[in-house]
């Protein structure tokens, strides 16, 4: 009986190992033609590109979130709302003064739920003001954060790289400012993607 576990397990372990070495650049995954620059730090970025609009990143943030759980200190993970047009700009300026304020752990899901479940599209900034109210932020402080240079800036920041990513549909995960992965076969096919561009990035000890 216990040869038998240790030959399943063998089993499984070869499989798996075997499903990984399938995923090929060009096919599963693609290179930027205008990457960042390299960094020399060990670390590796992880950048997932979404809209608050998104259904399909709608059902992938609680993915991701268990995902990014299981990260060491060897994976920086990131999000960064795309920036196509004046409601994403919008939103995107929605996702940055909720990371200012300090409340993305619950505000960012409740975001998700206003759009997709009640119908509240959040499409201007007075209806952004009245939502984060009722999830009891101050009116003042809101408007503060919202319209600080800091916010600016990291709007200004998804801008471009936007550009040069080359975002072209959400969600989309980059790796190391290099190469670009889409939703392709399910949530759990592109984080197995992810894992294994991540191995190849990071150092070899």
């Amino acid at each position: 009986m216990k040869k038998n576990i240790i030959y399943s397990s063998l089993f499984l372990l070869i499989i798996s190992v075997s499903a990984a070495s399938e995923f090929r650049l060009g096919r599963d995954y693609g290179s930027l033609s205008n990457p960042l620059p390299v960094k020399q730090d060990g670390v590796v970025d992880v950048v997932e590109v979404f809209w608050y609009g998104c259904g399909h990143c709608y059902n992938l943030a609680p993915v991701v979130s268990k995902w990014v759980k299981q990260q060491d200190a060897s994976v920086n993970f990131q999000k960064m709302p795309v920036t196509w047009g004046p409601v994403h700009q919008l939103h995107a300026k929605l996702f940055y003064t909720i990371e200012a304020l300090g409340v993305g752990d619950t505000a960012h899901s409740a975001v998700f739920t206003a759009i997709h479940k009640e119908g509240n599209y959040l499409a201007s900034e007075g209806a952004i003001l009245k939502f984060l109210e009722k999830l009891g932020m101050d009116r003042s402080e809101t408007i503060k954060y919202m319209n600080s240079f800091s916010v600016r800036q990291k709007v200004k920041r998804a801008i471009e790289l936007s550009k040069q990513f080359k975002v072209t549909a959400t969600p989309m995960i980059f790796i190391d400012g290099r190469y670009r992965i889409e939703a392709k076969g399910g949530h759990s096919k592109m984080l197995e993607v992810v894992d294994h561009v991540i191995a190849l990035q990071k150092p070899v000890s």
